[in-house]
């Protein structure tokens, strides 16, 4: 019986991180494309492209609603529902758009699927480590993920810079990586938690992790959004220039993600957080005011460089779940507060990049990213106070 269990888990974590590659394959075909699709098809303002960023990010909000009326169901499966609705959404936005309303409803849809899917992907990474090991196991997957990502990248650089590759192209082997994802999900074996968890959970006891994501959310978005806006409206780039700098990001990231879980291991949530903060300050000023200190094309290199380090320390956010998996009072607190963790982070993030926009068109991008230099400030006085403890598989109280 035992050995069967140990093949089985072998089994499940390979379908999982084939599951992940082709996730990491259609976030390289979509993430280089979207913002370069909705400047050339639809040529919208700074103003509109931060407003759509409340309908994209409003299921985020509403995540651990939707994570509570699939809750009956094991995370495997409810990570299965979320990629065929993730695949839904790319193909409509594909194939069913002639104008913009429908570009808005379809992406709302695949919002739906990606941010149901979001804290699922770590609980179930951690559900699939040994006791000591979830930074290393969430690393090892972020790799696997990233690797495939330089695939995406390659095949929107290739497209678009040689064969004069379409958008529709782009969103149809998306959405096609997306079922390929519900299927390895599909042939997982299902584990139904002996704990039971809980629909909405907010404790006292996690204010500082629910703090961090606040934080994030912030921090997310204005680099999700403007970071690519400022390549695009101020320096011009094709998306063969964001497919290039993800190329160079995921090749990096190969090395740096598992890097980076050791050292979570080894050193502590509190130190990552803590350097993430400080890098992210230079990275705020390097974004607003390149332009004021680059000669010639020096500029657009210190953006380059800006974006790529920006990309890497998205990695970062690893170090949130395994803090709060060391925090957490039982294991059956992780999902529930890694969804309501999501869904705070989303009433920041859905309403940030409209007043970001507002600010650009009024005073100038350069006062978005003397703003996100503050929220990275913050974040570094909020790593600091972090205190972490034994991780919650590893309490004897836990033992059922």
């Amino acid at each position: 019986m035992e050995q069967q269990q140990k093949v089985r888990f072998k089994r499940d974590f390979f379908l999982f991180i084939l599951a992940g590659s082709f996730l990491g394959l259609y976030s390289g075909l979509y993430d280089p494309s979207f913002n370069n699709y909705l400047n050339d098809i639809f040529h919208i303002s700074e103003v509109a492209r931060g407003g759509l960023e409340f309908p994209r990010e409003l299921p985020g909000f509403l995540v651990v609603f939707t994570t509570g009326l699939l809750i009956f169901l094991p995370d495997v499966r409810i990570a299965l529902i979320a990629n065929l609705i993730l695949a839904l959404g790319l193909f409509g936005q594909g194939f069913l758009s002639p104008d913009f309303t429908w570009v808005v409803v379809w992406m709302i849809l695949w919002s739906v699927g990606a941010h149901l899917y979001m804290p699922l992907e770590s609980s179930i990474g951690v559900s699939l480590a040994k006791p000591g090991e979830v930074g290393k196991r969430l690393g090892q997957l972020g790799a696997f993920k990233t690797a495939a990502s330089l695939i995406g990248f390659l095949i929107v650089w290739v497209g678009f810079e040689f064969f004069h590759m379409s958008y529709r192209t782009v969103f149809a082997l998306a959405g096609f990586c997306g079922l390929a994802a519900a299927l390895c999900l599909l042939l997982m074996t299902p584990q139904k938690s002996r704990l039971k968890r809980q629909r909405l959970l907010f404790k006292r006891k996690y204010l500082l992790f629910y703090w961090l994501n606040v934080l994030y959310g912030a921090r997310k978005q204005v680099f999700l959004t403007f970071a690519p806006w400022v390549l695009i409206k101020i320096f011009h780039q094709p998306v063969s220039t964001f497919a290039i700098l993800g190329l160079v990001g995921t090749l990096a990231g190969i090395v740096f993600r598992p890097l980076l879980g050791r050292a979570i291991d080894r050193y502590g949530e509190r130190l990552v957080i803590t350097l993430e903060s400080i890098s992210l300050v230079f990275i705020c000023l390097g974004y607003g005011f390149a332009r004021e200190v680059g000669i010639g094309s020096l500029a657009i290199w210190l953006v380059y460089t800006c974006y790529v380090a920006d990309q890497l320390l998205f990695a970062c956010n690893m170090a949130r779940a395994t803090y709060l998996n060391k925090i957490v009072d039982s294991p059956a607190d992780l999902t529930p507060t890694l969804s309501m963790g999501l869904t705070i982070d989303h009433m920041v993030s859905m309403t940030i990049p409209f007043f970001g926009g507002l600010l650009w068109m009024k005073m100038g991008y350069q006062y978005i990213f003397l703003m996100a230099a503050v929220i990275a400030l913050m974040n570094l006085y909020a790593a600091l106070k972090m205190k972490v403890g034994e991780p919650a598989e590893s309490k004897s109280s836990l033992k059922p």
